[in-house]
């Protein structure tokens, strides 16, 4: 008998291959998609259900909506000559958050912008993205971020939970204890708003209480590799006042002794008035 190629099995080990290699690296995908504007590039590895909740945007659901979606950030990428940096990546639990630096051309200045993004799949067929970042650096605003994430019970262990029980008292001394000599904290705005070691900590932590008690968070999911600590949360509290809940992410990055390297914030809540 004549021999056929076997066209259906090819294209199905094709599309096989295409969807391993996209969930091996979700967030690469998705922005491979958004700067050339191609969707398909998503569908093809989860032809189920793909969501996007973005900062600009919302909650972005269905194939229409996610075409538009997609060829409007093309269009606003392009526009400003974007290039993207990855900062850091951290997986578990089948989730992935990779941390990321935006450089646009701002009317001939380059702006590097923080964004972090997370990548879960409720099974293999379908991907949900959550953008986190600040809209100041773009455009000079801050933006209420309702929640995303129902709050529920993680864990916060050793270093972790030593911070976030300092950052919920406001209490300076015990924040600034938790990081290493060289630690860092980096403010959603970039990289120039960089905070390191002790004295500059210190003033920082020392501006942000100035009013008054701690910053209270509702704590939504993590992402622990050992060495990163992903906590998305919402944010209710500021001092002695409470806020409309807005959605955020934070990165806590541990040294080998145990104590943070780094914390690197991704939200657009803004400190109440005085």
């Amino acid at each position: 008998m004549p021999w056929f190629p076997d066209f259906v099995n090819a294209v199905e080990l094709a599309r096989s291959q295409t969807r391993t290699a996209g969930r091996a690296d979700p967030v690469g995908r998705y922005f491979s998609a958004l700067i050339k504007g191609d969707v398909h590039a998503l569908e093809a590895v989860w032809p189920g259900e793909v969501v996007v909740y973005d900062p600009r945007a919302g909650e972005v659901r269905g194939h229409r909506p996610l075409r538009r979606f997609i060829l409007a950030n093309q269009a606003w990428l392009a526009e400003r000559h974007t290039r993207i940096e990855t900062v850091a990546s951290t997986c578990a639990g089948g989730r992935a958050v990779v941390e990321l630096l935006a450089h646009l051309d701002d009317d001939g200045r380059e702006l590097a912008w923080p964004v972090a993004v997370v990548a879960e799949s409720p099974d293999d067929r379908s991907v949900v993205f959550r953008t986190y970042c600040s809209q100041w650096p773009v455009d000079g605003r801050r933006h209420l971020r309702p929640p995303i994430l129902r709050s529920g019970p993680v864990g916060a262990g050793e270093v972790i939970g030593r911070y976030q029980a300092a950052l919920e008292a406001g209490d300076v001394d015990a924040l600034v204890a938790t990081f290493a000599t060289d630690g860092y904290f980096r403010e959603p705005f970039g990289p120039h708003d960089t905070h390191r070691g002790p004295d500059e900590l210190r003033a920082f932590f020392t501006r942000r209480f100035g009013a008054g008690g701690g910053i209270g968070l509702e704590h939504c999911a993590v992402t622990d590799d050992g060495v990163r600590y992903a906590l998305e949360y919402n944010c209710v509290r500021w001092g002695d006042r409470d806020l409309a809940p807005q959605a955020g992410i934070a990165i806590y990055e541990r040294d080998p002794d145990g104590l943070l390297a780094a914390a690197r914030v991704y939200d657009d809540v803004e400190p109440p008035a005085g």
